[in-house]
């Protein structure tokens, strides 16, 4: 069973990455592709549903990083079980759909793969058994549904909705996180079953409302919940399959969906009650008011969402047993007809060309088929009889009337629930009747005709269960809602019955005023107003515009005055804020921070004195030699040997040897940069200026000198005594430092060479364009540079095998991933400043963006592959073979992630270089000086080589 869920919430994943390496197949191939996952995912949740249906409680856990509470820890009872259904089922369809809805234009594998990716977070976030594992899945939702929605890039609408959705929800997952923190503290534990179990504890904590309103932030940005509702209407710019799965079934469920799930630990007191009961009635009726207004057939629909969903969080603050049962009711219903119905919508888009109310009308004689199937969903998002939107309906109606609140509570639910009745039938009758009757269409492009068979496929199967449900409710959906609602009641489970017929009550009686007074609202407002030359105005929307104007405005402003430009200006920002931030500890404690903790019981020797002036010269001649660049290059270089070889003086060899490369990769840098500088820098002749610079330089380097004295001066009997213990019997390594990187630490230098590779493609990106007009150059001609190129096609295999040499000693002795991969790319930056960059790509062809990829998808497999054996994230393991003729070869499964750290490091060292050397010249500058290639790459020669 672990296995299972393991699987499970891995497949989504998988087949993203195989529809992204497939992108050359046809359509049809990777929609079978992708289907894989939610069809296979399907026959696994069969798998464990007798275990599911019988109460029972899934987990499979994996330690990630126990010692803050975090474990890989998935969680599957019958709530869960449902939502995975929901997810992967209408998945399965929505990918059918989006095979035939996306024109030849469109990049099917980019959009299957992101649909997957997200299709994968869900998942994540119903089954997680962790709250912070279950944070972590919220915020890629979040990130995943903004590639989703701006999938139409070229769209100024989508962009802004996809942005608008980011920032809402984001900002509503850090406020998540804040309560999963608090939560986390109350409790002792993030686990979700010991959080489910300690409700009395959490309810009873002076933290509980902060971490209740911090939730509660999360669920209502994420479920558009007033007053954060106004990013789920803009989010319709999205492909139609986009919305038919994000906003009806999933995205927007998420938000419903934890606050059922922490229904048992954060429900039973008037806070909640009341702030829940009255976000999600107010959310009800502003949604389904602004729904009736509404032209854009995605855009009603969308607003019925919101109504739907202020609808369920109302149900589930009002707590009651059987609110929690018709709220579970809801989600499933909803979730059905919505998405049949935002298929319908696109269908219509697609084959009329427009989603107008205005312009539509009359499709009943043209489009029959969708027509039947767009009513009967229509019809049961309005509750009629016999179809499954009329029986949660009715059991909100019953909780609405028989709340154990106040009675002006009792008004106030059952007034918004009567209200929500009208206007839903209203805003349905609108849809069915502009859209399929009456006259029309009217001025479409297109002469609007039925869709590919296969393409209403999706949408019949989710009528059929509409209809299902609606007439034989005991039979098709009973048993799962009981498993459902049981796993968040558990013994509280009331004794409930889905039937058709419940003979005359106040319900029913609400049901036909709803429907009677439904009617009567659309035809009197029909009468008395032109419906269609109402244009709405989304207040929230336009408050959240003008704060981001304002945001830029403010921006740009402080960015103006931080950086306007000058590189000198923004360099003494960034040093003096280095100097407050070392400054700030000496300040604060200097007694403690510069007291002598031991003595220097290593001797200055004379090669120690010599090094510190090796240091100690260039550092001054840099000073004096500023104006000239290439001279104060060659400088700070030796200034970097004389660091490095202190390194060797202070038995750090790995120091050393890194800080050798990092110079002569840094030397190779400004080499690059200095071909588009003056040989001079300009004459500083104010005297302040001078003074101010000298200051802020002093400082600094009193403070690094006084922090750097304190650190020589620890006591050694530290940490490092323990790591020097522990390094060869538990990592098997005899190179401490290297055991550190890959392992005591493995998870910091992960996050490491990750910054660094989003570091490699953002330089990427602005330079690949990018177009300098630089100031005069260096004067000088052309050189002759035969020897220096023949030279280094002598050494550049020595290089890579050394390379080699120093990654393969790393785990035992000075060398490792970071190192090696320095090490290879120096031969090849020198070689791109000697011959060019056409000259080398020519003949090496690095794509150096996959290499950063191969390395990133490396170093992580290696790290999750030991969650396979039970042991945390990053765990090494050890080999010994006895091979013949060879003997005993020992091998460490950190050597794995050291080759993603080796890639990673390589390829984005070359790729940064490689574009600041590749830059296009300005279009002024003469054309001897540079040849430009079909991409946009610059050879240059003569004065440039140099």
């Amino acid at each position: 069973m672990p296995h299972a869920l393991d699987l499970l919430l891995a497949l989504p994943f998988l087949m993203a990455a195989a529809v992204a390496a497939a992108h050359r197949l046809p359509r049809t191939a990777l929609a079978w592709i992708a289907g894989l996952a939610p069809l296979v995912g399907l026959g696994l949740l069969g798998s464990i549903a007798p275990a599911v249906l019988r109460g029972e409680v899934l987990h499979s856990r994996h330690d990630w990083l126990p010692r803050i509470g975090l474990e890989f820890s998935l969680r599957v009872d019958g709530f869960a079980w449902m939502f995975a259904l929901l997810v992967l089922a209408i998945g399965a369809l929505v990918i059918m759909y989006a095979r035939y809805y996306l024109s030849a234009k469109d990049s099917v594998p980019r959009f299957l793969a992101f649909l997957l990716l997200f299709m994968g977070a869900m998942l994540g976030v119903v089954v997680s058994g962790n709250l912070l594992l279950l944070c972590v899945f919220w915020e890629l939702t979040s990130l995943t549904s903004f590639l989703l929605i701006g999938f139409w890039s070229h769209r100024k609408d989508a962009r802004d909705g996809a942005r608008m959705a980011l920032v809402i929800t984001g900002g509503g997952g850090l406020a998540l996180l804040g309560g999963v923190l608090l939560i986390g503290r109350v409790v002792g534990s993030f686990d979700l079953d010991a959080v489910l179990a300690a409700g009395d504890t959490l309810r009873a904590s002076p933290l509980y409302p902060w971490a209740l309103c911090l939730v509660l932030g999360g669920i209502f940005t994420k479920s558009a919940q007033f007053p954060f509702h106004f990013w789920l209407p803009q989010a319709m710019a999205a492909p139609t399959p986009v919305s038919a799965y994000l906003h009806s079934a999933t995205m927007v469920k998420a938000g419903v969906f934890l606050l059922a799930r922490l229904h048992p630990a954060l429900a039973g007191t008037d806070l909640f009650f009341y702030l829940v009961t009255t976000i999600g009635a107010i959310t009800l009726l502003v949604g389904a008011w602004n729904a009736i207004f509404e032209h854009d057939i995605k855009g009603l629909l969308a607003y019925s969402t919101i109504s739907h969903l202020g609808l369920i969080t109302m149900l589930f603050g009002l707590s009651t047993p059987l609110a929690v049962v018709a709220g579970v009711f809801h989600i499933l219903n909803h979730a059905i007809f919505k998405a049949s119905l935002f298929m319908a919508a696109g269908i219509i888009d697609h084959e009329c060309g427009s989603r107008d109310i205005r312009r539509l009308g009359g499709l009943r004689r043209l489009m029959p088929f969708t027509s039947a199937l767009a009513i009967i969903a229509s019809l049961s998002m309005a509750g009629i009889p016999l179809l499954n939107g009329f029986l949660s309906k009715e059991m909100f109606f019953a909780v609405a009337l028989e709340t154990e609140a106040a009675l002006p509570m009792r008004v106030f639910t059952g007034i918004a629930a009567l209200l929500a009745g009208v206007l839903g039938v209203a805003y349905s009758l609108r849809f069915v009747y502009e859209t399929f009757f009456g006259d029309g269409p009217r001025a479409l492009d297109t002469t609007p005709h039925e869709p590919p068979r296969w393409m209403k496929i999706p949408v019949e199967v989710l009528v059929l269960l509409c209809v299902a449900v609606g007439i034989v409710p005991a039979f098709t959906v009973s048993w799962l809602l009981r498993a459902s609602a049981g796993a968040i009641l558990g013994d509280a489970l009331p004794d409930f019955s889905l039937a058709i017929w419940h003979g005359l009550n106040w319900p029913l009686a609400m049901s036909l005023a709803g429907v009677v007074g439904g009617i009567g609202l659309y035809l009197g407002l029909a009468r008395l107003l032109d419906l269609h030359a109402i244009v709405t105005r989304a207040i929230g929307r336009d408050i959240f515009k003008r704060n981001l104007e304002f945001l830029f405005f403010a921006g740009n402003r402080i960015t103006h005055a931080l950086a306007n430009g000058s590189l000198q200006r923004t360099l003494m920002w960034l040093v003096l804020s280095a100097l407050v931030a070392m400054a700030v500890p000496l300040l604060a404690d200097p007694g403690t921070a510069l007291a002598w903790r031991g003595g220097w019981d290593t001797p200055m020797t004379w090669p120690g004195w010599v090094l510190w002036v090796l240091m100690l010269a260039p550092a001054l001649a840099t000073l004096r030699l500023h104006r000239h660049r290439l001279l104060a290059v060659a400088c700070i270089g030796g200034t970097g040997l004389a660091v490095s070889l202190s390194f060797v003086f202070l038995s750090a060899p790995d120091l050393a040897l890194t800080q050798l490369m990092v110079e002569m990769v840094t030397l190779v840098l400004m080499l690059l940069a200095m071909n588009y500088l003056p040989e001079h820098s300009p004459r500083t002749t104010h005297l302040p200026r001078r003074l101010r610079d000298g200051a802020i330089a002093l400082a600094c380097g009193a403070v690094v000198g006084a922090l750097a004295w304190a650190m020589m001066l620890r006591p050694r009997d530290t940490v490092a005594t323990e790591i020097l213990q522990r390094s060869l019997p538990e990592a098997w390594g005899h190179n401490v430092v290297n055991v550190i990187l890959v392992d005591f630490r493995g998870f910091d230098t992960f996050g490491e060479i990750t910054v660094f590779a989003i570091a490699a493609l953002v330089v990427h990106a602005l330079l690949r364009r990018a177009r300098l007009a630089p100031e005069r150059h260096m004067s000088g001609g052309p050189v002759d540079l035969s020897i220096p190129v023949s030279l280094m096609q002598v050494i550049a295999p020595m290089v890579v095998a050394i390379s080699f040499y120093l990654y393969l000693r790393g785990h035992n002795a000075p060398g490792g991933g970071f190192i090696a991969g320095l090490v290879l790319a120096v031969p090849l930056l020198i070689q791109y400043v000697l011959q060019g960059a056409r000259s080398v790509e020519s003949r090496f062809g690095f794509d150096f963006v996959r290499t950063i990829a191969i390395g990133v998808v490396i170093a992580l497999a290696s790290g999750a592959a030991s969650l396979v054996f039970g042991v945390p994230f990053l765990t090494s393991g050890h080999l010994e073979l006895h091979l013949p003729l060879i003997g005993e070869v020992e091998l460490a499964s950190a050597m794995a992630f050291d080759t993603g750290v080796y890639l990673v490091v390589f390829g984005g060292a070359m790729l940064m270089l490689s574009m600041m050397g590749t830059v296009k010249p300005s279009r002024s500058r003469k054309t001897q000086r540079g040849i430009v290639d079909a991409q946009g790459r610059s050879d240059f020669t003569g004065e440039e080589a140099s």
